[in-house]
């Protein structure tokens, strides 16, 4: 087992861990539909990336009419 031989002070220790604080996420405006999106990602509530329709959106399925 590792054993330090002098004792690492609180102000070098949090030196160390300086960096491994989390990042606060960065959403960009929907060129389509206005909404924040993840940059580089397909707009989850639109389906589209760079100006072109990636995924086509259904609109919402009413279950209760579906098992009928």
């Amino acid at each position: 087992m590792a054993v330090q031989q002098n004792k690492v002070s609180k102000s070098r220790r949090n030196n160390r861990r300086a960096h491994d604080a989390l990042v606060a996420a960065n959403p960009n405006e929907c060129p389509n539909c206005g909404e924040l999106k993840r940059p580089h990602h397909v707009c989850p509530s639109c389906g589209h990336y760079n100006d072109k329709e990636i995924v086509a959106m259904n609109d919402e399925i009413d279950l209760d009419e579906d098992a009928a």
